[in-house]
């Protein structure tokens, strides 16, 4: 469960969810062991990203770079227009794990970082083990 979200917090096309609901079924006294887990896994997938986007921002210039000027200039124009509140849905599939790259670029501090991005991300997993197992009832 760990790596899973873990993994699913980095730029890889994973999803944690699954794994969680087959954990979620295989163990269901422990459903809320199992969210704090996924909780622990994905924000260290978070923490990651917001490294990389620390050290990567320096290389902009170079042709490499995985973003065009422009992309970057619309990213981080959109960053600084939702504000640090936006952290709260890193957790959202494709525009959630750019975002906490893109925070580590901005320089965002990361006591408020890891505070955020740690409430919307047990959110999802809270709000998805509670409909999982009222589904499975």
């Amino acid at each position: 469960m760990l790596l899973s979200a873990f993994l699913s917090a980095t730029i890889l096309p994973l999803s944690s969810e699954l794994v969680l609901a087959a954990a979620i079924s295989a163990r269901p006294n422990e459903v809320w062991a199992l969210v704090a887990v996924a909780t622990v896994g994905n924000v260290a997938g978070a923490i990651v990203n917001w490294l990389i986007g620390r050290g990567i921002v320096h290389f902009r210039d170079r042709k490499w770079f995985p973003l065009s000027a422009a992309q970057y200039a619309r990213a981080e124009a959109m960053f600084n227009r939702y504000g640090l509140w936006s952290l709260l849905f890193s957790w959202v599939p494709i525009i959630g794990d750019p975002l906490t790259v893109i925070a580590g670029a901005l320089r965002v501090r990361f006591w408020p970082f890891l505070i955020l991005v740690t409430i919307g991300k047990a959110a999802r997993y809270i709000l998805f083990a509670l409909g999982f197992t009222q589904m499975a009832l």
